[in-house]
């Protein structure tokens, strides 16, 4: 290996070298378990340069952002006393800085992805080095399974390394083939972990915390302190509350213009201790000089991707315990340190042991779009963790919409082309699209891809005009818009049309074309099917349609944050293929009623409609029939005749077996269409129901059966008295009622289904009132009838009242 500059060769990580340098002689793949401050990230990839497999090959280094790879790239620069751009060079989205004597590139992540769609074979490029894999970000993922592909394929040769200072070392090894697991000592001192008494409500809290914690933190160590927040919000709030504290104040985040990044990371010109207040980007990978304390609020911003909306939406969520742990060992790289902890022991110890894989919940769009170029399925690439199915086939659904894929799920030229975009394939989409207004959409993109230039002023809830931001980019936001120009071949232009930004962001997002609902100030309904709310305040919220570019969905109700108004006449021409004229017959379970109306929509948009003078009838029949399932059979008019029928029908099936019709509710619920709809012409409301008549039309159900029922299960049994008596089917066992007399001379219950079944018979007094109900008539005359007798004489004296009614009168 190469001889490393004595600096880099007193590093804890050079002792693993020889076995780092036998592994890789030995085979293409290695596994580095390095802790903080072994030197990993700037000492590995010098001392592969001289590898005898590199030969003239380029070593590429992945880094998880800008940030890290500028300070790998310096550093290993520094090292070997040049600048960056000789042997050490620099690619990123932004910036780039490699000439003809590089032979290790840092690059970030997303980079490496698509230079392999453009050099699916990595030509020149002898070893990858996987710089904190632990942290599981979808492009390391999709980098590392494709450069498996290509090692499995083209190039046996090229070399992979994943390292991390916390990892799974087994898991990665199988990944690369068992490949070895080399693990290296590292430089820690003792840190001291200091818990905090009680566990904060909310994260809002945080910002108090966390600066209270900073000045106990300058009390208790000597050098600078490291804070942990999770987002730009909570970095200034605390700054604020850190006005007048003994040291200066720095924020570090991707964000940050990377002079102010460089400022929080060397040690302050005047000698004065530090005060960093951080993003999880400080958590690996960079080196914070002069750190001996470290404050850590516990929680991180992390996307999290809904298949049910299509939207991901960043989630303020609680660290794992190997990230605290990435945390507290900042403070104990110089000298013994300490680490604030703003949480409980006995929170800690139910903390998830680890990170969730960015693959696991993010939006799967960009990963579905580069498979797709890759010309592979996700099922046939080695992934640590499977992208989900559900995530995915939402992506997919996505990219079909963008035109990325056709309907075989194919990538289109359009999707080729997005995929060379540095950009999420919404973004790429709009920049493939845009046409003459090319330079509006770079520059719309960058918005998306970098800060709202409103709210970095200052501003904490601005309005949503997106065309408001127009011409407001400055920093990493302009660098990446001119990059965006370069790469579609646009130049500045003159003049941005504003005009021109819905056009361009549904064109982006054509999911989340939003009409205005009516009667309802501020409230959108999107073409996905979702409700969001403005602002009514907000000057587009008078705006009958909008393009909604980004959504705040931590509330109960998306608000819409960034938009801009599109005419109807711009999206009956930028989506003439999707709009649909249909004439929508359908129950409205509000009104009760079938309502036909002739519709234009897109999506879920109703751009236009009006009522349908003439609908077919069958149609209307269909739709009745589904709001009297949706309401249950009870709508209908049920008579005391249909009940009665729909029991005897169900007594004759339950005798004769399944050859019978099914009259019950569930089998009539299910069949509505068959045997109800021919009876609804002329009917399209609840109150239309009325007029049908449901015992006929159950009877039509029977057709020559009816006589079969009417034999065996009779409406009325005739009495021995001659009296034609109702019998109640309703009831179990069936009941035949009549008032006493009408039974006199009957000596027996009567039977029915052809003498299989005895009546259980109920007495009615003179004025139709129950008496008696008995199973066994014949029982009944000679026992309980005495007392019933003699109590209708003094009730009824005008009335038979036999001894013996079984022999009549």
């Amino acid at each position: 290996m190469l001889s490393l500059p004595p600096e880099a060769a007193a590093l804890p990580v050079a002792a693993a070298l020889p076995r780092l340098s036998a592994a890789l002689e030995a085979g293409p793949n290695a596994v580095l378990v390095a802790p903080p401050g072994a030197g990993k990230t700037t000492v590995v990839p010098l001392a592969l340069l001289g590898a005898p497999w590199r030969g003239e090959g380029r070593v590429l280094l992945l880094e998880p952002r800008r940030l890290a790879a500028r300070a790998a790239a310096r550093r290993m620069a520094s090292l070997l006393g040049e600048k960056v751009g000789a042997t050490v060079g620099l690619r990123t989205r932004l910036d780039s800085a490699v000439g003809p004597a590089t032979r290790i590139e840092v690059v970030t992540e997303g980079l490496l992805v698509r230079r392999l769609q453009s050099d699916p074979g990595l030509e020149g490029v002898a070893a990858v080095i996987f710089d904190e894999v632990h942290e599981r970000s979808l492009d390391a993922d999709l980098a590392l399974a494709l450069c498996r592909d290509l090692q499995a394929g083209l190039r046996p040769e090229l070399r992979l390394v994943a390292m991390s200072a916390t990892l799974d070392g087994a898991a990665f090894s199988r990944l690369l083939g068992d490949a070895p697991v080399i693990e290296s000592a590292g430089r820690m001192f003792p840190v001291e972990i200091v818990w905090s008494g009680a566990d904060l409500s909310h994260p809002r809290e945080l910002a108090e915390a966390a600066s209270r914690a900073a000045r106990r933190a300058l009390a208790l160590a000597s050098g600078d302190v490291l804070v942990f927040l999770p987002g730009l919000a909570e970095l200034r709030r605390t700054e604020a509350l850190l006005e007048g504290v003994e040291a200066s104040v720095h924020l570090l985040h991707g964000e940050l213009d990377p002079g102010l990044q460089d400022l929080a990371l060397r040690p302050d010109p005047r000698g004065r201790r530090k005060i960093i207040l951080a993003t999880s980007i400080a958590e690996t990978s960079l080196t914070v000089e002069g750190v001996d304390a470290v404050v850590d609020g516990g929680f991180r911003r992390a996307p999290r991707f809904d298949p049910g909306t299509g939207l991901t939406a960043l989630a303020t969520r609680r660290i794992s315990r190997a990230a605290a742990e990435q945390r507290a060992g900042r403070a104990g790289r110089l000298r013994p340190g300490v680490a604030l902890r703003l949480w409980t022991e006995a929170l800690h110890r139910g903390l998830a042991a680890q990170e969730m894989p960015e693959i696991l919940e993010a939006d799967l769009a960009p990963l579905a779009l580069q498979l797709a170029a890759w010309g592979a399925e996700a099922s046939s690439l080695p992934f640590l963790d499977p992208p989900p199915e559900g995530a995915l086939a939402a992506a997919r659904a996505l990219l079909a919409e963008l035109g990325a894929l056709d309907g075989q799920g194919a990538i289109t030229a359009r999707g080729r082309a997005m995929a060379r975009l540095s950009a999420h394939p919404r973004l790429a989409a709009m920049l493939v699209a845009a046409g003459d207004q090319a330079a509006l959409a770079a520059e719309i993109a960058a918005l998306f891809e970098e800060r709202d230039p409103l709210r970095a002023g200052g501003e904490r809830s601005p309005p949503a005009d997106l065309r408001l931001r127009l011409g407001r980019l400055s920093g990493a936001a302009a660098r990446a818009a001119e990059q965006h120009r370069r790469r579609l071949g646009a130049g500045r232009g003159g003049p941005l049309d504003p005009s021109a930004c819905g056009r361009l962001l549904a064109l982006a997002f054509p999911d989340r074309v939003a009409m205005a609902r009516a009667n309802d100030p501020g409230g959108y309904l999107l073409a996905s099917g979702r409700g969001a709310r403005l602002d009514a305040a907000d000057p587009l919220a008078r705006e009958p349609f909008l393009a909604v570019a980004a959504l705040d969905l931590s509330g109960r109700e998306a608000r819409i944050r960034l938009a801009a108004p599109i005419a109807r006449s711009e999206l009956e021409t930028l989506f003439r293929d999707r709009i649909e004229r249909s004439d929508e017959i359908a129950w409205d379970d509000r009104a009760g009623a079938v309502r036909a109306r002739r519709r234009v929509r897109l999506g879920a948009l109703v751009l236009e409609e009006a009522p349908l003078a003439e609908p077919p009838a069958e149609a209307v029949a269909a739709a009745l029939c589904e709001g009297i399932r949706r309401r249950g059979l009870a709508v209908l008019p049920w008579t005391e005749a249909a009940r009665r029928l729909q029991a005897r029908a169900l007594l004759m099936r339950r005798a004769e077996g399944e050859s019978w019709p099914d009259l019950s509710e569930a089998s009539l619920v299910d069949s509505l269409g068959e045997w109800l709809a021919p009876h609804l012409a002329g009917m399209r409301t609840l109150e239309d129901l009325a007029r049908l008549d449901l015992a006929a039309v159950l009877r039509g159900l029977l057709g020559h059966r009816a006589a079969l029922l009417d034999q065996a299960f009779p409406s009325h049994v005739v009495l021995a008295s001659g009296v034609r008596a109702p019998v109640d089917y309703t009831r179990d066992p069936p009941v035949v009622s009549a008032r006493a007399q009408a039974f006199y001379g009957q000596t027996s219950s009567p039977r029915i289904g052809n003498g299989t079944i005895a009546l259980a018979v109920e007495l009615l007094s003179p004025a139709g009132r129950p008496i008696a109900l008995t199973r066994d008539l014949g029982a009944f005359w000679k026992g309980a009838w005495a007392e019933v007798r003699k109590e209708m004489r003094g009730r009824y004296p005008k009335h038979a009242w036999p001894e013996d009614p079984s022999s009549g009168f």
